[in-house]
């Protein structure tokens, strides 16, 4: 008798498109996977950035338990979709994740009253993290991580610019209490120098290799602390004496990662650092505020290919303290990853720096479009399939990616 045996299931395919209706989890199943040793493949641009690994049962059972949708596929089916996506006709290619970064948020250890949307996707995620700050930093120990993200933060020694509108509030005077303790703690007449002493040391991370991640404030007001090394930007609410009159002419421009030529904003009773930021002008209606991604080589640039994987080209904007970068402060070795080109506005750009890498995104949570100081946090489990945080676990799961030989 003649019969044909079923075919032996080799492989689970983890779609990333409009099919799938636990993205976000997804990527948590793609760390858990190589926190077990196995390796996966990200197939870049074939089903919205679709994960690819080895059978077992019990990689089959966690898929089931978190949600997350999956095929079953034969070996010569995987060598198959492998074969296609790495062939010369489509822009598409498979990355190999080896190992998972280990992840630390720079937060500070006191409540405050907003939320981080990073460490929200890593806990919907189900990826472990560590929380570090300032203490840690100067302790040396981001050279224990691969990948660090920047909360919400204000890196200039201004309290976020919270001082007119929150200077009696319980939660401002702790953390300007506690701020203030640590800088005299390492020796820091003021917050400002002690915080300059912690980018620079987030400078070295990067150096050696580490990958930078940063939202909303902790973007504009990092390159500004770096670009007022020995000039004092802060006034006499802030630090105590006044600010040097002739701050903005000594900028050094060299120093920042992202930013050229930009404008202080000196007024203390103003909520913005600089005219990086577009937060007060840019007049965007809220029902025509998307960006657009842009579409890389994913065979040739593989990085920015990766960090751009997404189920849609449009992702809805959303505000923060720092919304979005004027395009014209942008220098001109950082790459555009996202931007709302007719307002003249970058929301998501990448760089190098050393032998690591740095991306910045503007806009404080993906999912809230005006989060106000006090919300309650998003609830993830209403915005499984969100665009806007699949742009921050991309940054969390690249550094896993085998690197490359550089064509020729």
């Amino acid at each position: 008798m003649l019969f044909t045996a079923p075919l032996r299931a080799e492989y689970l395919l983890v779609p990333m498109d409009y099919t799938q209706s636990e993205h976000l989890k997804a990527y948590g199943i793609a760390y858990w996977i190589l926190e077990y040793g196995v390796d996966v493949d990200w197939l870049l641009n074939y089903k919205g950035g679709a994960f690819m690994f080895k059978h077992t049962p019990t990689f089959e059972q966690e898929l089931q338990i978190r949600g997350v949708k999956y095929e079953k596929i034969s070996d010569s089916r995987s060598s198959e979709v492998l074969a296609y996506v790495t062939s010369e006709s489509v822009n598409m290619d498979a990355v190999k994740l080896e190992k998972p970064p280990k992840v630390a948020v720079y937060s500070p250890k006191n409540k405050q009253p907003w939320d981080d949307a990073v460490t929200l996707a890593l806990t919907y995620a189900e990826i472990p993290y560590d929380v570090v700050y300032d203490d840690e930093v100067l302790e040396e120990k981001l050279k224990d991580y691969d990948w660090l993200h920047l909360h919400h933060e204000d890196f200039t020694g201004q309290y976020g610019k919270f001082w007119a509108s929150y200077q009696n509030a319980a939660w401002y005077r702790d953390d300007v209490q506690a701020q203030e303790a640590t800088a005299k703690r390492w020796g820091y007449a003021k917050v400002s120098q002690m915080k300059l002493a912690v980018a620079k040391k987030i400078h070295e991370f990067m150096e050696n290799g580490g990958f930078l991640f940063a939202m909303c404030s902790a973007t504009d007001s990092y390159d500004i602390c770096l670009s007022a090394e020995g000039v004092d930007i802060c006034q006499q609410m802030f630090d105590g004496d006044a600010m040097d009159g002739d701050a903005q002419s000594r900028l050094d421009y060299n120093r920042s990662l992202a930013f050229k030529d930009f404008t202080l904003v000196t007024n203390p009773y103003q909520y913005e650092f600089s005219d990086i930021d577009m937060s007060d002008i840019r007049n965007v209606p809220e029902s025509m505020d998307y960006f657009t991604l842009f579409e890389f080589s994913a065979k040739w640039d593989p990085v920015p290919s990766m960090l751009c994987q997404n189920h849609t080209r449009t992702v809805k904007g959303f505000m923060g303290q720092t919304t979005s970068f004027r395009k014209s402060l942008i220098k001109s070795e950082v790459l555009v990853m996202g931007e709302l080109n007719a307002y003249g506005e970058a929301r998501y750009i990448h760089g190098n720096y050393g032998k690591g890498m740095w991306t910045y995104y503007g806009g404080h949570d993906p999912e809230d479009y005006r989060h106000m100081v006090g919300e309650d946090p998003t609830d993830l489990k209403l915005h499984p399939t969100s665009p806007g945080y699949r742009l921050i676990l991309n940054n969390i799961l690249f550094p896993a990616a085998r690197k490359k030989k550089q064509k020729t």
